[in-house]
């Protein structure tokens, strides 16, 4: 057990093999050296399509979504990402190659949490290439990359570790429930004064939690509406 616990890389936690524990959820990460040090990365899914939400919602980016998350949100779009072990380890050089065939000038990385994996390597091979690098993560882990924008989407049940808040350029906070409002405003007195505010409701909820946001915005008008466009529009 010891040697399992010692090769672990999720966060300051460490979590059964493969099994769920409470909300989290994390892979069995034995011998997956390519990964930490940023050599190969697990790839979930990658697309050329439009950003669907936040602040930059609209742009045509090249999205790469790695897998591997511990944070386990019950209301999660993408749970099929979490587990890293069931996607391929993709080496980096390939992965970067695919976005700049795309044409695409902005590359966002999301999850799963991309920020459990060394992103340093990834960020300067983007760079070098002229893309754009934007960051959506929970911020629940250390920060690595180079970003031309972040995008920070805390978990109340896994918040963000205190350093990332001030590197947000923009706070998404996921509303399912009144309590998260309470959430938003906690998560709004740690961010700069120029972050970006953002409440988006959760899509399996939508139509319930629509009117409580755009009351609370029309109150509050410091925050801003995000809206999962691509949703709508029924693409990638």
């Amino acid at each position: 057990m010891k040697e399992f616990q010692r090769n672990i890389v999720c966060a300051d936690n460490v979590y059964a093999e493969g099994k769920r524990t409470g909300s989290y959820y994390c892979c069995s990460l034995i011998s997956r050296k390519t990964e930490k040090e940023g050599e190969k990365l697990p790839l979930a899914e990658e697309f050329y399509s439009l950003q669907g939400e936040g602040f930059h919602a609209g742009k045509p980016a090249y999205l790469i979504r790695l897998a591997g998350c511990d944070i386990g949100c019950s209301w999660c779009d993408t749970s099929f990402s979490w587990d890293a072990d069931k996607h391929p380890l993709v080496d980096i050089d390939e992965i970067v190659n695919n976005a700049v065939a795309s044409g695409a000038r902005i590359v966002v990385v999301t999850g799963g949490e991309p920020l459990m994996w060394n992103l340093d390597h990834l960020c300067e091979s983007l760079k070098r290439n002229n893309i754009c690098t934007y960051l959506e993560t929970s911020g629940a882990h250390r920060m690595s990359g180079k970003w031309d924008w972040i995008c920070l989407s805390p978990k109340i049940h896994r918040p963000p570790l205190p350093e990332n808040h001030r590197m947000a350029d923009e706070l998404k906070v996921i509303i399912q429930t009144d309590d998260d409002f309470k959430w938003a405003e906690k998560s709004r007195l740690l961010v700069r004064d120029e972050c970006h505010l953002f409440l988006q409701p959760e899509w399996s909820v939508f139509e319930s939690v629509i009117p409580a946001i755009v009351s609370y915005i029309r109150q509050n008008p410091i925050w801003r509406l995000s809206l999962q466009v691509h949703k709508f529009m029924h693409i990638p």
